[in-house]
């Protein structure tokens, strides 16, 4: 009997002690955990800190560069208008070649300050009715000038069957551009076309198709990341700021919808903005269906 106490005893005190050795490890462990859990805020804090700068930074130089290149603009505006006199066609070419490169430069900035609106939590959507017809008039009317090689077509199908939508549309019409300038960008001959969608009831899909070079697929996945353009040799001769289409891909989000792609090296680009009817975050019901649409100018900023 003694012994089987005795036993006992000891396999208790075995217990005892695993338990102890058990708690000492979880309290160990806990601390570990505690550790890294600061750790992990520490960079999480470390992480905003540089996401603010970096979208303070961009802010800053996007405000400072904007003005001198509408200097550069107005001054370039003044010498093809002969206002200082007659110019040689030299003269002409050249500052034709600046005042593109300043206009490419003030939209690069334009991208650059919206981006870092959108990353600091700073950019307003302002929802309203707006028709499809409008918006694709006030797009239509704004390429037209730029359309200047007859090998390119840039065609819109008729929208008269979408109903009126309720959401920012100016920030659908700033996507639709950074689309359709793609495309006439690296669409040397063929057409452009424009149109869109319903997806049920609740949702509309735009979408612009180009006969362009395409974008081989193991691309696909970086189109939307920041500063990323795609190797090729037009994208060599045409550079941009690589900021558009993550731009127009954070804006759709803002929206309530996304964007897809569909393309292939050598057979065109089909670039889809799909967006709620309605913007879902916001109450919508209180809105009177019977507002007036936006006009053109409205669209078309």
């Amino acid at each position: 009997m003694d012994d089987a106490i005795q036993l006992l005893q000891a396999e208790n005190t075995r217990l005892l002690e695993q338990v102890d050795a058990l708690r000492a490890e979880l309290t160990e462990t806990n601390t570990g955990v505690l550790a890294l859990y600061a750790e992990l805020d520490d960079k999480a804090d470390q992480l905003r800190d540089a996401s603010e700068l970096k979208s303070r930074f961009l802010s800053y130089m996007s405000h400072e560069f904007r003005t001198p290149l509408g200097s550069i603009r107005s001054l370039a505006r003044i010498l093809l208008d002969h206002l200082d006199g007659p110019l040689t066609d030299e003269q002409e070419t050249q500052i034709r070649f600046i005042k593109g490169s300043a206009e490419e430069l003030t939209a690069m900035v334009d991208d650059l300050l919206d981006l870092a609106r959108v990353e600091a939590g700073r950019v307003k959507i302002s929802p309203a009715w707006f028709e499809m017809v409008d918006l694709f008039a006030a797009l239509r009317g704004m390429f037209k000038p730029i359309l200047t090689s007859e090998s390119v077509k840039l065609i819109f199908e008729e929208a008269n069957h979408i109903p009126r939508i309720y959401n920012d549309d100016r920030k659908v019409g700033q996507i639709l551009r950074n689309f359709i300038s793609n495309a006439l960008k690296f669409t040397q001959e063929g057409e452009v076309r424009v149109s869109a969608r319903c997806e049920g009831s609740s949702f509309v899909s735009f979408t612009v198709k180009d006969t362009g070079i395409g974008i081989a697929k193991e691309h696909h996945s970086a189109l939307f990341q920041d500063f990323i353009q795609i190797d090729s040799p037009i994208q060599k001769r045409l550079r941009g700021s690589g900021l558009g289409l993550s731009l127009s891909k954070k804006l759709a989000v803002l929206l309530g919808g996304d964007i897809c792609v569909e393309s292939a090296l050598g057979h065109g680009s089909s670039f889809s903005l799909k967006l709620p009817m309605r913007i879902p975050h916001l109450d919508v019901e209180d809105v009177s269906a019977s507002s007036g649409s936006p006009d053109s100018e409205r669209l078309a900023k």
